[in-house]
């Protein structure tokens, strides 16, 4: 069974920062995907799945509407997109890369049976994991949190900058 590592910590406090500079140190050897919002007019608009393979897709969007798009807060959520973009490079990094990176596992991507699905063959496999996780209390990512093969880590303000050399210091360490 793979380690795991989740970083965790309140939302805009620089986790997926964090997940981007790693995916720097590691080059080619990460495989997964993160996600970035989609500002227009300096509001933001949306998220937008990034796999580190090049692909890409609107994860959520505030003009989604409609019964397509299940909601978090003003946003309508693309199920299908993250099933092609973030399901797909989860289960390629499984294939082809060496660490699987997840950006992230919160409430828009636990819509999809197939993401957690994903998740938890990635985290059965034998490839380390580093994911970001929702700090709320929720059931299932609660589950995942409590695994004895899990290492929970905080990300604050003050600690962002200095996390993802502590990562790569915990990858080595496998």
């Amino acid at each position: 069974m793979a380690r795991t590592l989740l970083l965790t910590g309140r939302p805009g406090v620089g986790k997926t920062t964090v997940i981007i500079e790693l995916t720097k140190l590691l080059g080619e050897r990460a495989g997964g995907f993160y996600t970035e919002e989609i500002r227009q007019h300096g509001a933001r608009q949306g998220f937008r799945l990034v796999g580190l393979s090049g692909e890409s897709g609107i994860l959520a969007h505030v003009r989604y509407t409609g019964r397509r798009y299940p909601r978090v807060g003003r946003y309508g959520v693309d199920v299908a997109a993250l099933d092609r973009v973030g399901v797909r490079a989860v289960e390629r990094a499984l294939t082809t890369r060496q660490i699987v990176i997840i950006d992230e596992i919160g409430k828009m991507e636990l819509y999809s049976e197939a993401f957690k699905s994903a998740v938890l063959k990635a985290m059965a496999s034998d490839m380390p994991i580093v994911a970001t996780v929702l700090s709320a209390p929720h059931s299932w990512v609660d589950v995942l949190k409590a695994k004895s093969d899990v290492t929970l880590r905080q990300v604050t303000v003050e600690n962002r900058g200095q996390m993802p050399r502590r990562v790569m210091d915990w990858l080595k360490s496998d």
